[in-house]
């Protein structure tokens, strides 16, 4: 499924920007609490990215907007690792933000509806190939690291092929002729959603930080060669990877309340390994159990979120995935703030409690009750014949 293959271009790509980083702070002289704040750009441009989103797809079809959104970022990513100086960086930062956004809205829009057509559960799966694409880029650039080929020429190469793909498959993605938004406005959530909100602000916090720091903590607090600091993310990856692959049989098993609180949990763990101990190995090991208890989480906020009763999918996206995105990038330059002040391994422990935190609001959140999605189509679909 093409939009699947989306799912794993986004790893993809965040994933040679992951292998980049430090090179990127050693490029432009980025202490700690500078490249966090840098990072700051990215949760704007997705803040943006929530404020047009309504408009975007009122307008747009999912599948136009998939090919438009995917090539953009392909481009902005080329240039924001291969940037001259900071400037450029920073433009880069704030339009990944935006063009992220707007892309994670119509791919998760395009499984739901896809999910109600075929009456199967797909979101899982389709963050799983996310995962891979991470374990993948991860392995890709430890190994191009270690034949001599620098991150600016890895990024050549990866949206090279991306791209080829995309046009090759322009036609099918296309054929997603759905207007995902019925025009009306964003309303003020819930205290219900804003649980969920919280909830998926964590684990994007989680994984931001896993994906922007776990590098620099292998190579400046544990000491690991260079060729294996991408490692971490990796492992967090291929984990995320087996969870998503078995998540929707584990949802329909124990229940998405169930499933939420123990990988909060089970993540809060991971943590606790991490930075507890100074061994690569040990910590490598609790990357890959934050990987595990992180998998099938975001899967059901983001189904949970397109079920919401009176509300478009692009508003429960945006509503949620607004905390997650926040979570996930402005996560990253908490950590570098904290980092600065304390030290990498105190900053990083903050996630323990808040993963904590999340599994208590799942305990109490009413729109985690169901294992399954209700396949009913809402009135503010509009298929474009």
């Amino acid at each position: 499924m093409e939009v699947a293959f989306l799912f794993a271009v986004s790893s993809l790509l965040f994933g040679s920007w992951v292998a980049a980083i430090p090179t990127i702070k050693e490029k432009f002289n980025f202490t700690d609490a500078s490249l966090g704040l840098s990072l700051l750009l990215s949760p704007l441009g997705a803040i943006t990215g929530v404020f047009i989103s309504v408009r975007v797809f009122s307008y747009i079809t999912a599948g136009r907007w998939l090919l438009i959104g995917y090539l953009t970022l392909c481009i902005i990513m080329l240039i924001q690792i291969n940037t001259p100086n900071r400037v450029v960086l920073w433009c880069c930062l704030y339009a990944f933000g935006v063009t992220s956004f707007l892309n994670g809205v119509a791919g998760n829009a395009v499984v739901s509806i896809l999910e109600k057509k075929y009456d199967r559960l797909l979101m899982s799966s389709c963050h799983a190939l996310y995962s891979l694409g991470g374990a993948g880029s991860a392995v890709l650039a430890s190994s191009l690291i270690y034949l001599g080929v620098e991150p600016g020429w890895q990024i050549v190469l990866v949206t090279t092929v991306i791209v080829v793909v995309l046009i090759t498959n322009k036609e099918r993605l296309l054929a997603h002729q759905d207007i995902i938004h019925s025009g009306s406005g964003l309303q003020f959530p819930s205290l219900s959603l804003l649980g969920i909100s919280f909830i998926c602000m964590v684990l994007f916090m989680a994984e931001g930080s896993v994906a922007d720091w776990s590098g620099i903590y292998f190579k400046e607090v544990l000491n690991a060669p260079k060729e294996i600091v991408s490692l971490g993310y990796g492992g967090f990856a291929l984990a995320m990877t087996i969870g998503r692959l078995n998540g929707d049989a584990i949802v329909t098993k124990y229940g998405s309340k169930k499933t939420v609180l123990a990988g909060c949990l089970l993540a809060a763990k991971g943590f606790a390994i991490v930075v507890l101990t100074q061994n690569i190995y040990v910590a490598l090991l609790g990357y890959v159990i934050i990987g595990f208890g992180c998998s099938a989480i975001v899967p059901i906020l983001f189904r949970a979120s397109a079920a919401i009763p009176g509300l478009s999918r692009v508003e429960g996206f945006a509503m949620v995935t607004t905390g997650g995105l926040i979570g996930f990038l402005a996560g990253p330059s908490l950590i570098g703030l904290l980092s600065e002040k304390t030290g990498l391994a105190p900053a990083l422990s903050v996630l323990v409690l808040l993963t904590i935190v999340a599994a208590l609001i799942a305990w109490r959140n009413p729109f985690l009750q169901k294992s399954k999605i209700e396949l009913v189509t809402e009135p503010n679909e509009v298929p474009l014949q």
